[in-house]
């Protein structure tokens, strides 16, 4: 049967909504079982009530823990609670803001009763915060969203003072203490019915779409793209960036077109992605069908997951840009644009983008910061203002305001969105035409990821992996230049294996959810030669982890 990727949603791809959302309160989670512990990834908690990954033990027993690490951190601020458009996103929000009342938390709510995007939440807490010396009123956040996931899923993410995803520490702790909470009895965790919660002293509606829009122009030239007269098609996938568009239309005096303003928990306007779910993805073609299909009614387009820390960029003349295009050309324009930057201010970027920033970075005279899969390796940077932008090969980044100060420490897909806009205001030319001058002066690559199978125990042997277990001294015909199991841009571990050599490179890492690793490639030979790093990749793999 041909493939059904691109095409509309049909009834049977949709979620039984009656049922997930009894499933996040009917099904009791096993502790023993360790598919149904909490586990923080990259991005959080992930799971689905219908799995018993992501059900209301979970979103207690993770709310009482951060209630705990922040008591334990002195953190006395307001904790700041946003959520996105998924079916399980509301029964959390319930659940965790139930929590936080009896515990007395000060917690700030969306005054509209809706939607907050992650970069939203991040900037808040940002501003909050700021000038702040000690942890004394230092405010902190959770975001209820599992990002681009299907409509099934469920997230649940911890993002402290610095506004940023939360390291390894807090999480590590903040997952074990749940988990505890979970084996112990999470049914005695003190809650105030959200009734009430609604109404408590300590819970206060604030303006997150005022706060965040009116400040826009700290870091986007929008007089450009005012002046130009840019005809924006935005799409925000029916997530939380729903609002915030017709706002920043609306309020920055801009010619933007909502795309698909429907919110609509199944997602059944979404066309499906490359495996026939349905997922707000950005960066996929398949998932963006509809609005690539539309994109000559626009000078630019945009899209966002559903939480808006991803992008995605749709020229007329292009239609949607690979995510790795796209950073080289922000990163480009960011760093021949912004002249109150620092001259060491560094451009950051992650073991698996494209070798084509390292080019570009290299031309323009700018330090790269190389770091491990996750966004969180840029907060430091971001926060002091030595990193100036930073960047994931998933679509998500964000940088520094027009004087180099902080914008966010999360992803910002609204931001990087506005600025392809300001770019094709300020140029003359869209963000795709920028790439094609780019490849013209560095070479144009072949990239991409693939999956390959794998067990627990063999994935478990290569997030261990050292270079001295990797015998082969050529790839795809080239000498192998580096064997990297550390990020050269701050030595923390890659928890994989990246191998170089002059023209190519690959990237092996273990999914964290699924029984495969992933192989991420890239060569500036061509198409050909990548399949052969592919080929070469898993072969070099498979030979440390027996596969």
């Amino acid at each position: 049967m041909s493939s059904r990727a691109g095409l509309p949603a049909e009834e049977s791809d949709l979620v039984n909504l009656p049922e997930l959302l009894d499933a996040y309160h009917d099904v009791e989670p096993d502790p023993a079982n360790p598919d149904q512990r909490v586990a923080f990834g990259t991005s959080g908690h992930r799971g689905s009530s219908l799995k018993g990954s992501f059900n209301e033990a979970h979103i207690a027993a993770i709310t009482a823990a951060i209630i705990e690490y922040r008591r334990q951190q002195g953190y006395t601020g307001p904790l700041y609670l946003a959520r996105d458009t998924h079916a399980l996103s509301e029964p959390a929000f319930l659940t965790a803001l139930e929590v936080l009342a009896a515990a007395e938390v000060p917690t700030m709510i969306d005054d509209r009763d809706g939607y907050t995007p992650t970069p939203v939440l991040s900037r808040a807490i940002i501003k909050h915060n700021a000038n702040r010396g000690s942890a004394q009123g230092l405010a902190d956040g959770i975001v209820i969203t599992p990002s681009h996931n299907p409509p099934a899923d469920g997230g649940f993410k911890y993002n402290p003072p610095h506004g940023g995803p939360a390291d390894s520490d807090a999480t590590g702790w903040i997952e074990d203490r749940a988990n505890a909470l979970l084996e112990s009895g999470w049914q005695s965790i003190s809650r105030r019915p959200f009734q009430r919660a609604f109404h408590l002293e300590n819970t206060t509606n604030f303006d997150y779409t005022a706060s965040y829009i009116e400040d826009l122009g700290l870091v986007i030239d929008i007089p450009a793209i005012r002046d130009s007269g840019l005809h924006i098609g935005a799409d925000p996938l029916g997530g939380a960036s729903v609002d915030y568009w017709a706002a920043i239309a609306e309020q920055l005096d801009l010619n933007i077109e909502v795309v698909n303003p429907d919110v609509d928990p199944t997602w059944a306007f979404m066309t499906l992605d490359w495996d026939e779910k349905i997922r707000m993805d950005c960066s996929s073609p398949s998932a963006m069908a509809s609005l690539i299909a539309n994109r000559d009614k626009y000078d630019l387009a945009t899209g966002n997951d559903a939480d808006a820390d991803r992008h995605g960029i749709v020229t007329p003349d292009a239609g949607l840009m690979n995510p790795n295009h796209y950073l080289a050309v922000a990163i480009d324009y960011l760093f021949s644009h912004r002249e109150q930057w620092s001259p060491d201010t560094a451009i950051g970027k992650t073991l698996v983008s494209s070798s084509l920033i390292d080019k570009v970075a290299a031309a323009r005279g700018r330090r790269l910061l190389e770091v491990p899969v996750g966004f969180k390796w840029f907060v430091p940077g971001l926060m002091d203002g030595t990193v100036g932008f930073g960047g994931e090969e998933s679509a998500g980044a964000s940088f520094l305001t027009r004087d180099g100060s902080t914008w966010t420490t999360d992803k910002d897909g609204i931001l990087l969105c506005l600025l392809a806009a300001e770019i094709t205001a300020v140029t003359g030319r869209t963000p795709s035409q920028r790439f094609d001058e780019l490849t013209a002066e560095f070479g144009s690559s072949a990239y991409a990821r693939i999956d390959a199978p794998a067990t627990r125990e063999q994935k478990a042997a290569l997030k261990q992996l050292s270079p001295a277990q990797v015998t082969a001294d050529t790839l795809a015909g080239e000498a192998i230049t580096a064997k990297l199991t550390e990020a050269p841009g701050n030595g923390a571990a890659i928890g994989g294996l990246k191998v170089t050599t002059d023209s190519a490179w690959f990237a092996a890492r273990p999914s964290g959810t699924e029984d495969v690793y992933k192989i991420y490639a890239e060569s500036f030979k061509g198409a050909d030669h990548l399949a052969q790093v592919q080929q070469e990749a898993k072969s070099v793999v498979d030979a440390v982890i027996g596969g």
